[in-house]
């Protein structure tokens, strides 16, 4: 439980840290998950949002999902689009805690099921925050 509330306030913190509307790179240093290696314990939003963008290339989810239109998957814009308009929790979705609100077709949920099964079911609590974020970085 602690740990999902650490995720979502990192992920919330993210979120707002990199808005539009804010120019300026955030510096700011945050606490990575408890479970964390000591030296992973201290790093900023742009090493995760660095370390987003890696994994969502090195995952392959750029295979299907382009920043402004739809391939394989809709869009990252859209994906943000929805969760925020639904609330929704895309590090619950990556996790199989929730289900599809974006693409809800049953053929599409099914692709998505078998990739997350595939390439993100072994991903850290710290990797899925950094995955969410860079996501949430895309206007």
């Amino acid at each position: 439980m602690k740990k999902s509330i650490l995720i979502l306030g990192l992920v919330a913190f993210f979120f707002v840290s990199c808005g539009e509307t804010k120019k300026e790179e955030v510096k700011q240093e945050v606490e990575a998950p408890v479970d964390a290696p000591a030296s992973e314990k201290i790093k900023t939003s742009d090493d995760y949002l660095a370390l987003g963008k890696e994994l969502f290339t090195s995952k392959t989810c750029v295979t299907c999902h382009q920043p402004d239109v739809k391939v394989i998957g809709p869009s990252i814009k859209d994906i943000n689009k929805i969760y925020t308009e639904k609330n929704g929790n895309i590090v619950a979705f990556l996790k199989g805690e929730s289900p599809a609100i974006v693409d809800t077709d049953p053929g599409q949920v099914a692709i998505m099921k078998a990739n997350l099964d595939g390439f993100v079911k072994n991903l850290t609590a710290e990797e899925l925050a950094a995955l969410a974020l860079y996501m949430s970085s895309v206007k």
